[in-house]
């Protein structure tokens, strides 16, 4: 099994075409975070929608979080068989999971957090799909300063750390994690982690 993700933007004729940026900022995005590259990286497939193939549940969890942060775009993720060998363009590969995607990204233009999942393992896909919706509500809701506050401890530092950084107390950087959500997302992230490897299950390897 492997995790197709399906990403299409919003408002493209208002916003005009962000794709190229996307690409650049999830290039980025796995580079910066050390995350294990896709098995076939973002590619533009028709008009304002990329797509990728990834195997790393750590990967796509993060690559989503990036996107949801970003804004503006409906993503689907599909969870299933995909036909080997796998072609070198991403928008050539066949199998279940593309398709699954597909109905993935257009429930997600109706769904309140505009993200949706759809795998062969239905159970699981509902439970990861509902993890990253109640994800998605939360960086909604997130302001600057909480992103600020974010930023800074996801680069290792410690709130008293953070606090320094940002010239306030250590207590008034807890009251904005607090705020921010960050505790509960990381749960939500480890979650959605665990539930995708167990949907992509072993032998996630190329040509397995």
């Amino acid at each position: 099994m492997l995790a197709v993700l399906t990403v299409d933007q919003q408002d493209s004729r208002v916003r005009g075409d962000e794709v190229p940026a996307l690409l650049k900022l999830l290039d980025e995005a796995v580079s910066a975070q050390s995350l294990a590259p896709p098995l076939r990286a973002f590619q533009r497939t028709v008009g304002d929608e990329v797509q990728a193939v990834i195997a790393d549940p750590a990967t796509a969890v993060e690559l989503i979080g990036t996107i949801l942060r970003t804004g503006g775009w409906w993503v689907g993720l599909g969870v299933g068989a995909i036909e080997h060998p796998l072609p070198d363009e991403t928008r050539a590969g066949r199998g279940p999971a593309y398709v699954l995607a597909r109905e993935a990204v257009t429930r997600a233009k109706s769904s309140p957090h505009r993200i949706a999942v759809v795998g062969a393992d239905r159970y699981r896909a509902e439970h990861l799909e509902t993890t990253l919706g109640l994800w998605a509500g939360l960086l909604e809701r997130r302001t600057e300063r909480g992103w600020e506050v974010h930023d800074l401890v996801r680069h290792g530092l410690s709130y008293d750390e953070a606090g320094r950084r940002l010239g306030i107390s250590q207590s008034a950087v807890s009251q904005r994690a607090q705020a921010a959500g960050l505790v509960d997302e990381r749960r939500a992230r480890k979650l959605a982690r665990d539930l995708l490897a167990e949907m992509i299950g072993p032998g996630r390897e190329e040509g397995s």
